[in-house]
């Protein structure tokens, strides 16, 4: 499975195609896509914060599951590199009247889409929808059901390195729902690809996956030995529907023995940062004084994820030229 993601996710040259999931990059290509970053990260301060990359192609965001930040983090970082956006509205679209997933592919294609962001709520969505793509069109998973969310990997991969540059010396713990996260599969990937030392899994055993260790990390259910001699803490939020699967007592509960305080956060290194995807569920996994504190780098992370994404927008499209172009 990890080399045919990463045939369809890669040029004959080995460049970036599409962006599916971390599984079957290699380290350089994260690399590459943090140094890119690392470009268009200085825009923010410029009295111009375009750049003319993607100037006249057409990016649209595909969101068949609601998430108003990630979706307008992208669409910001398109309309930076100059790229025209369309917003695909699912609650009003053909889709609700019966019309496949294909035909609504079929007919942005028409309207000359050259790369596609998709958000779904089944697993595998964005990965069907770039294997029945035309050919110079890209596509970009903005997460798939349980599957992964990797420019939310990267973005965290970025503010990581911001903070603790080399990332093989460190120790970080992603804490809280490993089990229905998304997210969490996306940074294992990327960690371990990047050569941290240990990637560490905190949580209760239900919320645990039970192949957890087949991901390469070292599973914890006491948090506080979880964190020990950490340099970097990712919390997880904890989706409020998994309570009603008896997976959970209740909240309260939750946060007494795993949501991180300030006395909790002791037990890792003294420079460690704490980070979050967001959105926070506070006094849920993360006590206020911790998310608003000096060690917390929340904000950093959602500020960072424009460059990030334009990074991987322009990477995956600069094989394709746009119409009207030489081929």
């Amino acid at each position: 499975m990890a080399s045919q993601t990463q045939n369809i996710q890669l040029n004959d040259d080995g460049s970036l195609r599409h962006f599916l999931t971390i599984e079957g990059l290699n380290k350089n290509i994260l690399t590459q896509i943090l140094d890119t970053a690392e470009s268009f990260a200085v825009l923010p301060g410029r009295p111009i914060k375009k750049v003319p990359a993607l100037r006249g192609r057409i990016i649209t965001n595909l969101f068949f599951e609601n998430s108003t930040r990630t979706r307008t983090t992208f669409e910001l970082a398109a309309k930076r590199l100059s790229a025209d956006v369309l917003n695909f509205n699912i609650s009003t679209s053909a889709t609700s009247k019966g019309e496949t997933l294909l035909d609504t592919l079929r007919n942005l294609e028409a309207m000359h889409s050259e790369m596609f962001v998709v958000r779904h709520n089944a697993s595998g969505a964005a990965h069907f929808i770039a294997e029945h793509a035309a050919p110079g069109i890209s596509v970009i998973n903005a997460g798939d059901g349980r599957h992964a969310h990797p420019t939310q990997a990267m973005l965290d991969m970025f503010t990581i390195r911001k903070h603790k540059g080399d990332f093989t010396p460190l120790r970080v713990a992603i804490v809280g729902d490993i089990l229905h996260s998304r997210v969490a599969r996306s940074q294992i990937l990327a960690l371990n690809t990047l050569g941290v030392t240990e990637v560490r899994v905190v949580g209760p055993r239900t919320l645990i996956p039970t192949d957890a260790r087949a991901l390469g990390v070292h599973v914890y259910h006491d948090l506080e030995e979880g964190l020990r001699d950490v340099d970097v803490v990712i919390m997880l939020r904890l989706q409020k529907e998994r309570m009603d699967g008896a997976l959970l007592p209740s909240e309260e509960e939750y946060f007494q023995l795993y949501g991180l305080t300030n006395d909790r956060l002791a037990c890792a290194k003294p420079d460690a940062i704490v980070m979050h995807p967001g959105p926070i569920n506070r006094g849920v996994e993360i006590d206020s004084e911790v998310a608003d504190g000096p060690r917390s780098v929340i904000l950093e992370q959602v500020s960072y994820g424009i460059g990030v994404r334009m990074a991987i927008m322009s990477m995956c499209m600069q094989k394709h030229p746009s119409a009207g172009d030489e081929s």
